[in-house]
């Protein structure tokens, strides 16, 4: 399909020149020419036909995929007002490694009177870009389905495609999309990233944890021989239940990839560069390992990368940068003196937080011993990256970036802690409507601006099974998409062995300044090269009875919070996952402990003889017979208390948020029982609940309190959570005794409303 139109113009908006598809740099100025692939969503069967072109810019390429060849100019926004699914994408821009943002929209004619709206969303999964000769658009190859790519995937790459799919579920949930988790159409790889072509909404009933264990169930048969096994304990659990929730699920795929990542062994380079810049008399920036040093070893001994970007000027934003390199590489040091297949993810993401605030607190010491206030406070962003093993570990304040190149493409990972991304995150704007704003770059965190505690380090991990670049940066090379322009022709030859990372430093340096050159310039290179065998043995998965999220509180370390990792602190350690082998007693000691069994209990019988009632142990005392009560006992607080299909009868009134209450004497009918993830103080277990609504429970016995805001709950069949605490000393109705919600019983005529029959 040959389309003489089908021009792209020069994005410099003091050029504007048209070029040939083909070109990577404009004709006429030299500017890279950006080829910015989009997805439509549209309910038609498509967008267009391929090689037309829609309101003037957009070049049909397939059935949904279009071309911008206009990229200097703003593309049309919709009113968020009148487009509601469009704040799932904003308020997901956290994740947009894996979830498009918004592009724009584009209208076009649907009949004499009406427009159809066409939302566009940015980069699609693309198998490669599609190839163009001559102007001509030979064929365009969508990134392959995930249960299409999985046959021919490593075992590695299996379990990192579900890990993050784990990742993704409750963000998704809370948007209600987690339906796009479950499409296969939707749900794309792009090597190993797991990507959407765009957001499927749920429908009234959400999906939850046993529908993706049903999918999962689909996999099972095509996983890899090492985690065949593995693949189906995990996606039966989540059907049957014994997996509930998504910190438990992530959990027991990181115990499955920590075994498969004995069978992965990687080496890793890395250099560093800082330059003060054309436009700049001094360098506030400072980075780890030094300026121009090239470190090449294995993940352990720590191997970590830091950019750090000075603010305040000759008034010490320099002094920031460095006093913050200097401490988090104390902190960091301490933390990885463990090795590796005993470090918690979780715990060490939570201590690099931690290592940061320390950082942040020093600074902030110092500004405050010199009295320094407002803009005359010295600070510094944050970009740094700690490889583990087969994990990536990035941790970031501020705007200086962390990028993630492989042949595929490259990724920006962290989201700049600017205006502009607040605006969109809140679901307030477009991304690229928000940083035309004036303030748009204007940071809402740094190191050094206040105390840890209104601080938010933003650390995330990722999984690696291939080949990558990551490239940390300042905005003195990140600034106007210079990263975006020139990764394919600069960072991606290392990954292709055309070019060594020594030179790619320097050159993109020179980029900085010739092409920004208004700022200081500091960059680290991380590349991380995979050498991995399929393992011979069975993986086998370990899913925990019970499971609470862990948490961290650095007063429980002791005072001293300066070393998060000394020998006294070592939270991040965790035992072996496998199973404890049972001891067994020698001969000699069981003789011994059967005559000290016999005796203890030829005690209790003589103590039992000896009591006021006079009776063995075997004649059970006589006991009034009473309904049972929940008391706030240790006993009471066993699951096995309650059942499902007991009823509870109500004898204070609860309150349930949201302004409502049960009043006293409601009938609830118990569903579920189950352990409360952050028990609190003497509350430990929450119960699932029916409310049963008859004519003796509407009202309470007493009149309102005109003070109380809260309103009689009055629907029939709500399901709600109460915790325990809630509900000690009401009344239970054992199954044999207790009647259905349909079947309670009702007051007589002349019964005052909200007393219960006996």
């Amino acid at each position: 399909m040959e389309n003489d139109a089908a021009t792209l113009y020069c994005p410099n908006e003091n050029c504007q020149a048209p070029n040939p598809l083909t070109h990577k740099f404009c004709q006429r100025c030299s500017t890279p020419l950006p080829k910015n692939y989009l997805w439509a969503v549209v309910d038609a069967p498509s967008v267009g036909s391929p090689g037309e072109i829609l309101a003037d810019r957009y070049l049909v390429l397939d059935k949904f995929v279009l071309l911008d060849t206009k990229p200097g100019l703003l593309a049309l926004t919709p009113e968020l007002e009148n487009l509601q699914p469009l704040r799932a994408y904003l308020r997901l821009i956290p994740y947009r490694l894996h979830v498009p943002q918004v592009y724009g929209v584009i209208f076009i004619a649907d009949g004499p009177s009406h427009e159809k709206e066409i939302l566009l969303l940015e980069k699609p999964p693309l198998l490669k870009p599609p190839l163009l000769v001559d102007d001509t658009i030979q064929e365009v190859y969508l990134g392959s389905e995930l249960t299409t790519a999985w046959r021919d995937a490593t075992s590695m790459r299996q379990l990192n495609w579900l890990w993050q799919i784990a990742h993704l579920w409750q963000p998704l949930a809370s948007e209600g999309v987690a339906s796009s988790l479950l499409d296969s159409y939707v749900l794309r790889v792009e090597g190993s990233l797991v990507r959407l072509l765009d957001l499927r909404f749920d429908s009234e009933i959400s999906p939850e944890l046993p529908q993706l264990g049903e999918f999962w169930q689909q996999l099972v048969h095509e996983a890899k021989p090492a985690i065949t096994e593995f693949v189906n304990h995990v996606s039966l659990a989540l059907i049957q239940g014994e997996i509930n929730s998504t910190d438990q699920l992530i959990g027991v795929l990181d115990g499955g990839l920590a075994g498969l990542g004995r069978s992965q062994t990687p080496t890793i380079k890395i250099i560093t560069k800082t330059d003060t810049g054309p436009s700049r008399q001094r360098n506030e920036d400072a980075c780890s390992p030094p300026s121009g040093t090239l470190v090449s070893k294995p993940p352990q001994p720590t191997a970590l990368a830091i950019v750090c970007d000075g603010i305040g000027g000759h008034e010490g934003g320099n002094v920031a940068s460095n006093l913050a390199i200097e401490t988090i590489q104390q902190q960091v040091q301490q933390l990885t003196k463990v090795p590796y297949d005993h470090i918690d993810p979780s715990l060490l993401l939570n201590d690099l937080d931690k290592a940061v605030a320390i950082a942040n607190d020093k600074i902030s010491q110092r500004n405050d011993s010199e009295n320094r206030q407002g803009r005359q406070r010295m600070g510094t962003t944050l970009v740094m990256a700690l490889p583990v093993a087969h994990e990536m570990y990035i941790t970031h304040v501020g705007d200086s970036r962390a990028y993630w190149i492989t042949r595929h493409g490259c990724y920006q990972v962290t989201l700049d802690d600017d205006v502009a991304s607040r605006e969109v995150r809140l679901g307030y704007a477009i991304y690229r409507d928000a940083v035309q704003q004036s303030s748009a770059g204007s940071l809402v965190q740094a190191l050094g601006m206040g105390p840890s505690t209104s601080l938010h380090p933003t650390s995330t991990r990722f999984m690696l099974d291939e080949d990558a670049v990551f490239l940390l940066t300042s905005d003195g090379l990140s600034d106007f998409d210079r990263v975006e322009e020139y990764w394919e022709t600069e960072i991606l030859p290392i990954l292709l062995g055309e070019a060594s990372i020594a030179n790619v430093a320097d050159r993109l340096i020179e980029i900085a300044n010739t092409k920004n050159g208004h700022d200081n310039v500091t960059i680290a290179l991380v590349h991380y090269q995979v050498q991995y065998w399929e393992p011979e043995i069975t993986i086998k998965a370990f899913i925990p009875k019970s499971y609470s999220a862990k948490t961290v509180d650095l007063e429980s370390r002791g005072t001293d919070t300066t070393h998060l990792g000394s020998p006294n602190q070592k939270t991040q350690v965790i035992p072996d996952t496998e199973p404890a082998k049972p001891v067994q007693l020698p001969l000699q000691w069981i003789v011994p402990l059967i005559f000290v069994i016999v005796a203890g209990c030829l005690g209790l019988l003589v103590k039992e003889w000896r009591s006021p009632s006079g009776l063995l142990p075997f004649f059970p005392k006589p006991t009034p017979i009473e309904k049972p009560s929940i008391e706030a006992t240790p006993g009471a607080r066993s699951l096995n208390n309650l059942s499902p299909g007991w009823v509870i009868k109500t004898k204070n009134q609860i309150s349930l948020g949201n302004n409502q209450s049960l009043p006293p004497g409601a009938f609830l009918q118990v569903i579920e029982t189950k352990p409360n993830p952050k028990p609190a103080s003497g509350d430990f277990e929450v119960h699932f609940l029916q409310r049963c609504l008859n004519q003796a429970t509407t009202t309470s016995i007493n009149p309102p309190n005109p003070l109380d805001t809260n309103k009689p709950l009055q629907e029939a069949n709500k399901k709600i959570w109460i915790k325990f605490s809630q509900i000690q000393n009401s009344e239970v109705l054992e199954p044999n005794q207790s009647p259905s919600c349909n079947t309670l019983p009702q007051p007589p005529a002349n019964q005052s409303p909200g007393t219960s029959p006996s």
